[in-house]
């Protein structure tokens, strides 16, 4: 019986999978965000890092809302860098060597994580313009992959540009529990995994991305969790996202699966428990 009301629990409430609350377009209403997400139907959003500068902030923010937000802490493929003598940020790949400097704090904090994340590859030209960029970007994603599986956490990915190496790698790795973010790959590609029991988060950018909804239209239900990566992939180009936008993304999965928002909301938020077991108190409370 116990099992069955959470499930019931479980459908009545919305998780968002991938969000970046700690991003400073964030820092002026956070409270209002998050309290508007908890009106959308949010049960739970999972907050990221992209560097080791972000990991206090995200695990502060954890801490202020310890019945909302589950914290994922690791290191981005592109990193972001100071040029010249003003401030401005420039890009480029991940370095070995911010690994080796992150790696103690990602374990003396991996107890209170809900997976490490973002990690992934990033092969865009911008930013990975050398053979050696690639090899760093594999070598960074294989240690934090393992440092995972030491740890019996999932992995929230990204992969952008790069679809079929990432799932290659976390293949070869004997990575299980994944999560990979807005993948923008082909959904052949996807599908294979799918067969590895990998899981596709859906962001509301798909109600402007064909390749969104190709996506969508061939991977199980299954398979399938909700996102809103924000403050990015938000559904109007260059307007900020916010987790209660997570809802475009449900609608969307309903419209093109041919079944009620009500059974996405779900069976995504059961995906959302199976894939990062941590939310379960927080969806279950």
């Amino acid at each position: 019986m116990g099992n069955h009301s959470d499930i019931i629990m479980a459908a009545s409430v919305l998780v968002d999978v991938h969000t970046h609350l700690t991003d400073e377009e964030f820092t002026q209403d956070i409270d209002d965000v998050i309290s508007k997400a908890k009106e959308a139907g949010l049960a739970a959003v999972v907050a990221v890092s992209e560097s080791a500068a972000d990991f206090t902030k995200v695990l502060a923010l954890a801490d202020r809302y310890p019945d909302f937000v589950a914290p994922c802490l690791g290191l981005h493929p592109v990193q972001k860098v100071t040029e010249g003598g003003e401030g401005a940020f420039g890009e480029r790949s991940v370095s070995v060597k911010e690994f080796e400097d992150a790696e103690h704090l990602l374990e003396e904090h991996s107890h209170r994580l809900t997976a490490i994340g973002e990690i992934g590859l990033d092969f865009t030209p911008r930013w990975c313009k050398t053979p050696e960029d690639k090899a760093a970007q594999r070598e960074v994603l294989s240690r934090q992959v393992k440092l995972a599986q030491k740890h019996d956490l999932p992995i929230n990915v990204h992969s952008r540009s790069a679809g079929q190496p990432t799932i290659n790698l976390l293949k070869d790795l004997g990575a299980s529990k994944v999560l990979l973010h807005a993948f923008d790959g082909r959904a052949s590609v996807a599908l294979s995994g799918v067969q590895c029991g990998y899981y596709f988060s859906v962001p509301p950018s798909i109600c402007r991305s064909p390749q969104t909804q190709k996506l969508v239209s061939t991977l199980p239900l299954s398979h399938l969790v909700l996102e809103t990566d924000s403050p990015a992939l938000s559904p109007e180009k260059g307007v900020r996202n916010v987790p209660a936008n997570v809802n475009i993304s449900c609608e969307w999965i309903a419209q093109i699966k041919k079944v009620s928002v009500d059974e996405v909301r779900e069976i995504t938020t059961q995906n959302a428990i199976k894939l990062f077991p941590t939310l379960a108190k927080l969806v279950r409370r």
